[in-house]
């Protein structure tokens, strides 16, 4: 066997490092954004509640990829899982659906609000968000090409800054509360857009998108150097602190905003800081957002390039996306093929008025259908392959899975009802992949006629 055959990720990832990895996948100014739309779905008394419920029903799901991970280590994550549960095809469309949908989308959208706050403060012109957001993916894209260890080490230190940027949040409602101050009503509060089930319904979609991300973690399982502790370690204990920090978070919005102040403000943090520390509160929020847009775009490079190695390495006709450069530890070719689409996603963002809301459009229902047939596949993986040691088993098998699976088919009927046309592109996308995987089996059928013909 050449040695080709045998590269490939080698397990040298210790625990800490892969929790503070799979942290950095979750943690995002997300909140920054979702928790003036939760206060407006929901009353101050359910507030909350919502968010942790949203972190115990994470912790459900990462249970049952952890399960997953630790019986089929593989850097392809839950690609694996569902190609061994379902087959190649629906393998390749959730590949597809991370290269084109989930996780370019995710990274030029990260891009583009690190962009807006520098543009602001230091202008380059009317597509000056743009020459910040292709900038900062390709200076990206060039430091993980150095190599596993260097993408690892930056991934640690941006995940400890951006953890020590929100503490500075809590630290400003601390400081009004020690202070005495009682936050005045808003000047225009604001009405609420849903009541009842579908304000549930609205809140829980930001809540779990503030919450997501930890599916990715699965693709370190390979990597990871203790394979019975590691990733439930990385994934439950990445999603307990994100708990603790939104909750804290929140609370330091509240305090400082009044619920109402909350539920009518469009960037709570920076009238927090504001209210707390003055213009020096405003350049704390501005490194916060930059620091956590650079900590998601590398995480989401890691963890996206890892899943398109993975899918090509399974096409023929796709192999030399499907190589990983042994000498560096990274799969550099599929590197290079995100950061190369998300740019392109990038020069459209800049052609194209796209908000946040139309993204989280755009990629909540491809997201909740493919994490709906992952929670299924712990079921069918423990039926087709019983023998296989498992050193994670999810408590109160099949139940848990099934409670997880049945919340996945909720909030992707949610996520159609509430955001409406925006989910037509994402399916329209999809459906582009399974177009793609029929010309490539054609292409691969084609190929294989002529070499057995005489």
């Amino acid at each position: 066997m050449d040695a080709h055959n045998h590269a490939g990720p080698k397990r040298h990832i210790g625990v800490f490092q892969a929790l503070l990895v799979t942290l950095g996948m979750v943690i995002t100014t997300d909140i920054l954004k979702t928790a003036p739309t939760v206060a407006l779905n929901v009353g101050p008394e359910h507030f909350y509640w919502v968010w942790v419920l949203g972190g115990l029903l994470s912790m459900v799901g990462a249970l049952c990829f952890a399960e997953m991970a630790t019986a089929f280590p593989h850097p392809g994550g839950d690609y694996h899982f569902l190609q061994r549960s379902y087959g190649e095809r629906v393998g390749f469309l959730f590949a597809w659906s991370r290269f084109a949908v989930l996780h370019t989308g995710w990274i030029a959208l990260s891009a583009f609000l690190f962009g807006d706050y520098f543009n602001a403060v230091l202008p380059l012109g009317s597509h000056g968000s743009a020459l910040y957001a292709g900038g900062l993916i390709a200076a990206l894209v060039l430091v993980n090409l150095l190599g596993v260890r260097v993408g690892f080490a930056t991934q640690t230190v941006l995940v400890s800054l951006l953890t020590l940027g929100f503490f500075s949040i809590v630290a400003a409602g601390v400081w009004l509360a020690w202070q005495g101050f009682d936050a005045p009503p808003p000047v225009f509060p604001a009405e609420p857009e849903q009541t009842g089930l579908a304000g549930f319904s609205a809140a829980m979609i930001f809540v779990f998108l503030a919450f997501g991300g930890w599916s990715d973690a699965a693709t370190l399982s390979a990597e990871v150097r203790d394979g019975r502790r590691g990733m439930f370690i990385a994934m439950l204990g990445a999603l307990g602190l994100l708990l603790a920090i939104y909750l804290a978070l929140n609370w330091a919005f509240i305090r400082g905003l009044g619920f109402d102040g909350l539920a009518a403000s469009a960037a709570p943090a920076v009238e927090l800081l504001s209210r707390a520390f003055g213009s020096f509160g405003v350049l704390i929020i501005l490194l916060v957002v930059a620091v956590s847009a650079v900590a998601t775009i590398n995480s989401t490079l890691m963890v996206g390039a890892r899943t398109t190695y993975a899918a090509a390495r399974d096409v023929p006709l796709l192999h030399r996306l499907g190589q990983w450069d042994d000498s560096r530890g990274v799969p550099r070719r599929a590197l290079l093929a995100e950061g190369g689409v998300a740019l392109l996603l990038v020069l459209f963002g800049s052609l194209a008025n796209s908000g946040f809301n139309a993204m989280v459009e755009y990629m909540t229902p491809v997201y909740w259908f493919f994490l709906a047939l992952s929670s299924l596949a712990l079921i069918r993986l423990r039926r087709l392959h019983p023998d296989v040691p498992r050193p994670v088993r999810v408590p109160l098998y099949p139940w848990l899975p099934l409670l997880f699976f049945a919340l996945c088919l909720y909030m992707l009927w949610s996520s159609l009802a509430y955001v409406g046309y925006g989910a037509l592109l994402g399916v329209a996308v999809l459906a582009l992949g399974a177009v793609l995987q029929l010309l490539l089996s054609w292409r691969s059928s084609s190929a294989v006629a002529v070499e057995v013909s005489p």
